[in-house]
């Protein structure tokens, strides 16, 4: 594939909704990665069921994205 169609295919693939973007965008990643070990796969299903508790039962306790992007940008000044 040359560099004139891949611009075009971007570019077609820009002018469509969020939700068929992010549907390429993931058929694209998919295609990069490795075939799922199923025992590591199995364990982050575990860490996230985890983190969902923890939060729920107000263990854990997260904070805005807003707030996370403010920290970011003061440690960078």
């Amino acid at each position: 594939m040359n560099k004139t169609e891949a611009d075009r295919l971007l570019s077609n693939a820009l002018r469509q909704t969020d939700t068929e973007r992010a549907r390429k965008a993931e058929a694209l990643i998919a295609s990069l990665e490795a075939p799922v070990d199923d025992d590591v796969d199995r364990a982050w299903q575990i860490e996230i069921e985890n983190r969902i508790r923890e939060i729920d039962s107000g263990a854990a306790k997260s904070i805005p994205w807003e707030e996370v992007r403010d920290r970011l940008y003061r440690k960078g000044d």
